[in-house]
């Protein structure tokens, strides 16, 4: 599966590497609603190109696990600030 970087010289591996911690990073940082999003763009980071095979919960039981999240982060960042905006497309 990674057999691409056997072939990759430093620099290119410096360059991957890069690459990877940046869209990490992204995804690191995300705040407000960007938090509860589907990320087919850092999947596309990866060697294999393969499209996202996704099984998506009926509503109720969708609705319950954002809930559960948003619980999560009550416990995990108690300190974090509050963004207390709609969601806006």
């Amino acid at each position: 599966m990674d057999d691409d970087l056997a072939t990759m010289d430093r620099d290119a591996l410096i360059a991957e590497v890069k690459k990877l911690r940046a869209a990490i990073r992204e995804h690191r940082d995300a705040t407000g609603h960007a938090l509860c999003w589907h990320h087919p763009a850092m999947w596309a980071l990866l060697p294999e190109k393969t499209a996202p095979s996704i099984a998506v919960p009926p509503w109720p039981k969708f609705l319950r696990g954002c809930i559960r999240y948003r619980s999560s982060l009550d416990e995990q960042a108690a300190g974090a600030p509050v963004h207390d905006k709609e969601y806006d497309d």
